[in-house]
């Protein structure tokens, strides 16, 4: 089957249930193909839900069909820039999901740990999403915010890859950040929509961009 390990023994009948293990190889496969630009960062988001969704292997080998095995002559996405170990998830670090303002407001920023998926509401209300210094559980994350009559603020560190997507009406979705990022960086991909309100995306440079200008005698600030 395409892509997918095999059971101890001979190959796994079409109904043979998947583990985790087995979603987590071809979840790689697809993430390796989106860095060869094999597929679109909506394709991959969709493949990916279909793969966390799938429970046996009849339902996991369709999704890779159409794309080549590891180890077959496909170029590999290329490693992150700097240290890996900047990008890397910390166990000590907190790591959110959800942001929520309502007649409030909500803080995520310093040393964290970004999940898949980001989900930010504001009503009369705002926060502050800072990713200079996060760390990422994924090579893509995505960002929703939703904002009625009120705003967010989104930092994202100058080197790595922003796509914004978002809707305004009667507000604004700023997506002046959008660019591209060092080679083997993250991507975030900020969408969603603001009514009456706005989402504001801009780039900063993270400490370890300005030591890494440091160490070179380059600029650092910011």
């Amino acid at each position: 089957m395409t892509n997918l390990p095999e059971p101890a023994g001979t190959p796994g009948p079409p109904q043979m249930r998947a583990g985790d293990a087995d979603r987590e190889r071809v979840a790689q496969v697809l993430r390796e193909a989106a860095g060869d630009g094999r597929l679109t960062l909506a394709e991959l988001d969709e493949r990916l839900d279909a793969v966390y969704a799938a429970k046996t292997y009849a339902e996991l080998e369709p999704i890779t069909r159409d794309l080549p095995s590891p180890g077959t002559g496909a170029v590999p996405a290329p490693p992150l820039t700097g240290s890996g170990a900047d990008w890397r998830p910390l166990e000590s670090a907190p790591s959110w999901k959800t942001g929520i303002g309502i007649m409030s407001g909500f803080n995520r920023t310093g040393v964290w740990n970004v999940p898949r998926r980001f989900r930010a509401f504001a009503f009369w209300g705002g926060g502050k999403i800072d990713l200079r210094e996060a760390r990422f559980d994924e090579p893509v994350t995505t960002i929703r915010a939703f904002a009625i009559m009120g705003g967010f603020e989104v930092i994202v560190p100058d080197d790595i890859t922003v796509h914004v997507k978002g809707l305004g009406i009667m507000g604004g979705f700023d997506n002046r950040a959008s660019g591209p990022g060092a080679p083997g960086s993250p991507t975030v991909v900020v969408k969603g929509l603001a009514f009456w309100g706005g989402v504001g995306v801009k780039r900063r440079k993270s400490s370890r961009q300005k030591r890494r200008e440091k160490e070179l005698g380059g600029p650092q600030d910011d």
